[in-house]
């Protein structure tokens, strides 16, 4: 299991699809993104773009971990894009053991039969959000980059578009 981490728009999604493409020819790419607005819309159609028809594309958005185990064991590798968008869908939907389900999606990750690249954006670099939600959903996802990074093979920090490798 691969981590990449970063800021927004530090090219994760563009260092994922290389690593991607170097890891053998059955690719698959879990989006997790929905789309509640315009601007969401027109980034996940930016994103789709980005892919080339060889990569099988599941959309799913909370599900991670299932999907990985039903088809982990059919690709050479498979990203999850990513994993910040994928606990905000989380919280959402509500009523929801963030860290059991943080826990198993980094377990399943792990041990998958395939190489799985996990994309993730670090949201700690900054001041501490004014409202609960985001203080919740900032200690949420720092807990679930930890454990990802500590279960990972390699982590990766991106950074203006070039990356660091971490571990």
């Amino acid at each position: 299991m691969i981590l990449i981490g970063g800021g927004s728009r530090s090219g994760k999604s563009n260092a994922a699809l290389a690593l991607l493409h170097s890891a053998g020819s059955r690719r698959g790419f879990i989006a997790t993104a929905e789309a509640y607005d315009d601007q969401m819309r027109e980034r996940i159609a930016r994103h789709r773009t980005e892919r080339d028809r060889s990569i099988v594309t599941w959309e799913e958005p909370l599900a991670v971990a299932e999907r990985i185990e039903a088809e982990g064991g059919c690709y050479d590798a498979i990203v999850v894009d990513c994993l910040t968008l994928w606990l905000s869908n989380l919280m959402i939907a509500g009523d929801r053991d963030i860290e059991a389900e943080s826990r198993r999606l980094v377990d399943v990750a792990a041990n998958a039969k395939a190489n799985i690249i996990l994309v993730t954006n670090e949201v700690g670099c900054g001041i501490v959000p004014e409202n609960a939600l985001a203080r919740r959903f900032s200690d949420a996802a720092g807990r679930l980059n930890q454990m990802a990074a500590a279960c990972a093979a390699e982590v990766r920090w991106m950074i203006f578009g070039i990356g660091l490798k971490l571990k």
